[in-house]
């Protein structure tokens, strides 16, 4: 394994919710995990919220504040999907909580049995503790029976905490005046912001190689200027991408350390995939489509690192060469790519909770010859081209569920891949890879 290169024990930089590999260097989720602790040891709060942008920290902020708890002295349920039914989410909490699956479907009595369980595991000396992780994909209806939900206490003590932790959107919804009498029940309220600074960054990349194992500098000082910048000045996900990607090329081209260069180079990648930056070069001239007879195969490209001079090649191992793989391109494929992406409307939003118009949204392919607000220009595959997305869709989008956003990004993205036919054109590109990947980025516009 790649880790086993640099004299690693585990890998240091997965992006996985693991709380043994937690570095305090992160000021802003180390007080939202202090907070939140408190509320649920010492504050006898009935609400606690954390909230914060994508990609810094609060699922395994979860993780580590109920890794702290005794467990002799809770009962937890942890919802990671929240986006269903109340009666739903009433039964996965009950289910948790008492270890099987709850049968009952009466709203009425899923009521009875929850307060019922509150007060049998008070007379045990414990608590109940209710995580929900992704809040933001609560709906305003469910929001308010959470509410309605957090009357069962005692005269003398809350029987239970609900731990909400979402992004911002999180936030604005329970800043609404129809929520103020939520509002006013959080006993906490902490955001998660990125890594203040180059030098924290430096200290949370060193803390996880020394919890993976590691006994040796791995990177060199000017790779943590280069790793601030690409991690958009801290992003803890993205920190954890350039570096596990950094660590595998230098074991293929066999480095001693990784260096800025190789940071950038890594860094760029992402920049092309997923941001607005384009290559400052004129773009590649296509021939007039009645002189192609067949269509052109082009060499993979290497990006060369001076010095030494070998490409940061991350996947292609020279001990355990990889078959190169041909990519039959079909004619029709982007037609049957944007067949395959149906788009549903969702459920309208509260009129009072937002200024967007309440009417289903249209399908990718109604949207797209309206006046778009939006336009981004990127590289991709070699070629440059345009994203457009409605001002309306964005707008629209933002109440919508996660699953019907990542539905309309792929019928938006099958549009795209429909218009720019030469992403499509020679069997070295794989139209598969190239509409998943315009399609995360719409995803990325649309939230």
């Amino acid at each position: 394994m790649y880790y086993d290169y640099w004299g690693l024990k585990k890998p240091p930089f997965d992006n996985v919710p693991d709380p043994t590999m937690y570095a305090d260097s992160h000021t802003s989720m180390e007080s939202a995990i202090a907070e939140t602790l408190f509320a649920i040891e010492e504050g006898n709060e009935c609400v606690a919220v954390i909230v914060g942008d994508v990609g810094l920290g609060k699922t395994l902020s979860l993780r580590i504040i109920i890794d702290s708890l005794e467990p002799e002295k809770y009962k937890i349920a942890l919802i990671t999907n929240p986006d269903m039914s109340f009666i739903e989410l009433l039964k996965e909490i009950i289910g948790q909580l008492i270890g099987k699956q709850c049968e009952e479907r009466r709203k009425i009595d899923l009521l009875e049995i929850f307060n019922k369980l509150l007060f049998e595991t008070i007379d045990e000396g414990k608590k109940v503790l209710i995580f929900v992780d992704e809040a933001n994909a609560i709906s305003p209806a469910n929001l308010e029976s959470l509410r309605l939900l957090t009357n069962m206490q005692d005269d003398q003590r809350n029987l239970f905490t609900i731990v909400l932790a979402g992004q911002l959107e999180l936030a604005r919804r329970l800043e609404h005046p129809k929520r103020a009498n939520l509002l006013q029940r959080i006993g906490t309220f902490s955001r998660i912001d990125k890594i203040g600074a180059e030098d924290l960054v430096k200290a949370y990349v060193q803390t996880r190689l020394r919890l993976a194992g590691g006994t040796r500098n791995v990177f060199t000082d000017d790779a943590y200027g280069f790793l601030w910048e690409y991690s958009e000045h801290g992003v803890p996900r993205l920190i954890n991408k350039i570096c596990k990607l950094s660590l595998k090329a230098g074991e293929t081209n066999e480095f001693n350390q990784i260096s800025g260069e190789v940071i950038r180079q890594i860094g760029e990648r992402f920049r092309n995939l997923a941001g607005p930056a384009i290559q400052k070069r004129k773009p590649r001239k296509r021939l007039e489509s009645k002189v192609i007879a067949e269509p052109i195969e082009e060499k993979p490209k290497k990006v060369h690192i001076e010095p030494p001079e070998v490409s940061v090649d991350v996947f292609q191992d020279r001990r355990r060469p990889i078959e190169p793989v041909s990519v039959e391109t079909k004619p029709a494929m982007a037609e049957e790519i944007a067949s395959a992406v149906a788009v549903e409307p969702p459920e309208p939003a509260e009129a009072a909770e937002s200024s967007i118009a309440e009417e289903p949204l249209k399908s990718a392919k109604e949207v797209l010859p309206v006046q778009t607000e939006f336009t981004e220009e990127i590289e991709m595959a070699g070629y440059k081209i345009t994203i457009s997305i409605p001002f309306h869709l964005i707008e629209q989008a933002k109440s919508a569920t996660p699953e019907h956003r990542m539905k309309v990004a792929g019928a938006l993205a099958a549009q795209i891949l429909k218009k720019h036919s030469e992403l499509t054109s020679t069997h070295s590109i794989d139209p598969i890879s190239v509409w998943s990947d315009i399609r995360e980025l719409v995803v990325s516009r649309l939230k």
